[in-house]
């Protein structure tokens, strides 16, 4: 009886921890944008989540439809940072640069929010290697 050839897998990437705590956190976020879309399209105020009723004459109903796809893009996102995938890496890393441009424009360069950002574009550089 002959010796069956083991298959050859490309390696599984490991997972920083870093990316791991981004993606649940990500995802978490993403939860609660899509609850918050729900709840706009019942037709309830949600603004101490940060999503007013209307905007510039935007119905409940339509900007719940809005909230809850960017809910869905933002899990999507989540579930990209979780499994490596390089397309996750590029959004993320835009995102914290339109942060970065945010704080800089408002000359706020001595914040939480600047410093945080920072860290996590230079984090997210430094562990691209394990993205597919």
């Amino acid at each position: 009886m002959a010796a069956q050839p083991t298959p050859e897998y490309a390696p599984t990437p490991s997972r920083p921890l870093g990316v791991a705590i981004l993606a649940v956190l990500v995802g978490l976020f993403g939860i609660l944008i899509i609850l918050a879309g729900v709840l706009l399209l019942v037709g309830v105020t949600v603004s101490y989540l940060g999503v007013p009723s209307g905007i510039a004459g935007i119905s409940g109903l339509t900007l719940g439809i809005i909230v809850f796809i960017v809910g869905l893009i933002i899990l999507g996102l989540a579930l990209g940072l979780w499994h490596l995938r390089m397309w996750a890496l590029v959004l993320t890393i835009l995102v914290v640069l339109f942060e970065l441009v945010s704080y800089g424009l408002a000359h706020d360069f001595v914040s939480f929010g600047f410093i945080f950002a920072l860290i996590l574009f230079i984090y997210l550089i430094a562990v691209h290697r394990h993205f597919q």
